[in-house]
């Protein structure tokens, strides 16, 4: 059973930084494309970013490009969201996402597509 823990999340001032990290169990995460969600409260679950399973490709929404960086270390069976010059509304629980994947290169945005959850890390960015 593939299991993911998400980890690093907390409080922090508006422009400060954080790193999330998510490790996964299991002998072949290096075959899982991963991506990174967030839900406010009462809001919908969003997409964040996303990497391939080689981490030759990578894709973040409008929102973070520029400030937040997806990667992912297969030989530790990790991805790793750095997340820099954070705002109010990046507050959010984060939730890191796998799914099998037969190419080296695709990456995954679609919530549905997604087979393994995290429990999520709560982070919040203070004004």
């Amino acid at each position: 059973q593939v299991q993911l823990v998400e980890s690093g999340g907390g409080l922090v001032q508006a422009g400060g930084s954080l790193k999330l990290s998510c490790e996964v169990s299991g002998r072949t995460f290096s075959t899982y494309a991963m991506g990174w969600f967030r839900q406010a409260p009462g809001k919908e679950r969003q997409f964040v970013a996303a990497i391939s399973r080689s981490a030759g490709r990578t894709y973040a929404a409008d929102s973070v490009k520029g400030r937040f960086t997806i990667s992912r270390d297969n030989a530790k069976n990790t991805v790793y969201l750095e997340m820099n010059s954070l705002k109010f509304e990046d507050t959010a629980v984060y939730y890191c996402a796998g799914v099998w994947s037969p190419l080296d290169n695709e990456v995954v945005v679609t919530s549905e597509k997604y087979a393994y959850w995290g429990p999520g890390a709560q982070v919040t960015v203070s004004s």
